[in-house]
């Protein structure tokens, strides 16, 4: 069965808005995931990143204890976050790649020239009993070095993906019609994610996903869990945050891997 991780970063990115640096506010990302919990969705994802743009440290220290499911901390490979994550102990952290001017995740890891580095965060992680996971482009030297990371996990950073899709079908251009060869970022991940298994990762993936582009992902074998987080809460705006959780596990029941 493919998993849903949900995403709260946006949650507090709404909070934060209004109540920055004041230490309460509406709304609470903490009771966003348990909402999320209690429809199915099977872990919660929250990035707390160096600036602290959305995610505070109390987040996440209250999802620690209040959460049920699976925690995914989302990191950059930094001393101060790596330090939180020893003493947290979330079940799973990906590493991720962190920029000031972004204005959410861009692009993916660059394993091969971080290999080291990477590797040693690794093998703290696995000492505190916490799995890693990469995020990275559905790139070969990117799987080969994050293979070498010694990672249970990789994350294939779908947002080109996305744009793809959008390109291509935002005109009313069928899905249904699609012809191999007509997506090529769907081509990449498709061949991405097969030798990745192939190399021994578990593979998830996440960014830039929503209900109209799902149905060709399904086309990607091997996938584990997906990390949605904008489009849910986007759709949350309109039909409520429970409402639209169960919409994306319910398009996700068609995924054969």
């Amino acid at each position: 069965m493919l998993k849903l991780g949900v995403n709260i970063d946006h949650v507090a990115t709404l909070r934060e808005a209004r109540y920055r640096g004041m230490g309460h506010g509406e709304p609470d990302p903490v009771a966003a995931a348990l909402a999320c919990e209690a429809v199915g969705a099977h872990g919660i994802t929250a990035h707390l990143r160096e600036d602290r743009r959305h995610i505070q440290d109390r987040d996440v220290w209250k999802l620690r204890e209040k959460i049920k499911t699976r925690l995914n901390l989302e990191m950059a490979n930094v001393p101060e976050i790596v330090d939180i994550a020893l003493k947290l102990k979330p079940d799973i952290v990906c590493i991720v790649p962190e920029r000031r001017q972004e204005v959410t995740t861009e692009g993916g890891l660059d394993v091969a020239a971080s290999e080291e580095a990477l590797t040693e965060t690794r093998k703290k992680m696995t000492d505190a009993g916490i799995e890693t996971s990469l995020f990275i482009a559905p790139a070969t030297e990117q799987i080969e070095a994050a293979a070498r990371t010694g990672a249970e996990f990789i994350e294939l950073h779908t947002g080109a993906f996305a744009e793809n899709f959008y390109e291509r079908f935002s005109e009313g251009r069928p899905v249904s019609g699609i012809r191999a060869g007509d997506l090529p970022e769907l081509d990449r991940l498709i061949a991405g994610a097969k030798h990745a298994h192939k190399l021994g990762l578990k593979v998830n993936a996440g960014h830039g996903l929503n209900c109209e582009n799902l149905p060709l992902l399904w086309q990607v074998p091997h996938l584990v869990e997906l990390n949605i987080g904008h489009s849910i809460v986007s759709r949350a705006v309109t039909v409520g945050l429970s409402e639209a959780v169960k919409e994306m596990l319910e398009l996700m029941k068609d995924y054969r891997g």
